[in-house]
């Protein structure tokens, strides 16, 4: 059963972007149909995340970490309206907490975070294939950076196969709607 959706992308997005709006969308109309969004408890996009499901009557849950000497890493964002907090040691707990509270991932543009949380994603749905939990990726710039990887690197069949790339919010809720019933 499908209850958690965890949100990742680019900490850097501001109101007015095309990719903090497109999160804020998505995120309301996943809130509106009955999924919590789970995301970093920063800026950006986790924010833009947050306030959709406040705005579709949903809950945000926030999953962060307070870093020490990181001068790079943004951390808790006391704007982003969460409902719930999950404080984590580090890092990679974080992004681990992030993963294992979702039941779906979305993963939107953003920089090495959020590569980061994608390739780890990306890499447990390929070791649980059949039983993976479901990738959507948002975007149409997603065909062609997986066209590179799956052209350049050495994949497996099933690596191919284990997310799905939308580019709307509507779409977006399609995919989780499908998902939800396998």
């Amino acid at each position: 059963m499908i209850r958690n959706i965890t949100i990742l992308g680019y900490s850097q997005a501001k109101p007015g972007d095309e990719l903090y709006q497109s999160t804020f969308e998505v995120a309301k109309a996943l809130a509106e149909a009955g999924y919590n969004i789970v995301n970093g408890g920063g800026p950006g996009v986790m924010k833009a995340a947050s306030e959709g499901a406040k705005a579709g009557g949903g809950k945000a849950i926030g999953v962060y970490f307070s870093p020490k000497g990181m001068i790079n890493y943004e951390g808790r964002d006391s704007s982003n309206p969460i409902d719930e907090e999950v404080m984590m040691p580090n890092y990679v707990e974080r992004t681990l907490k992030l993963l294992e509270l979702g039941d779906i991932y979305i993963v939107f543009n953003g920089g090495t975070g959020t590569i980061s949380e994608f390739g780890m994603a990306w890499g447990l749905a390929r070791l649980y294939f059949g039983h993976h939990k479901p990738l959507i990726l948002y975007g149409a710039f997603w065909h062609d950076i997986l066209e590179t990887i799956a052209k350049e690197m050495l994949l497996r069949d099933e690596e191919l196969k284990v997310y799905r790339i939308v580019t709307t919010p509507q779409e977006t809720l399609i995919a989780v709607r499908e998902l939800a019933e396998k």
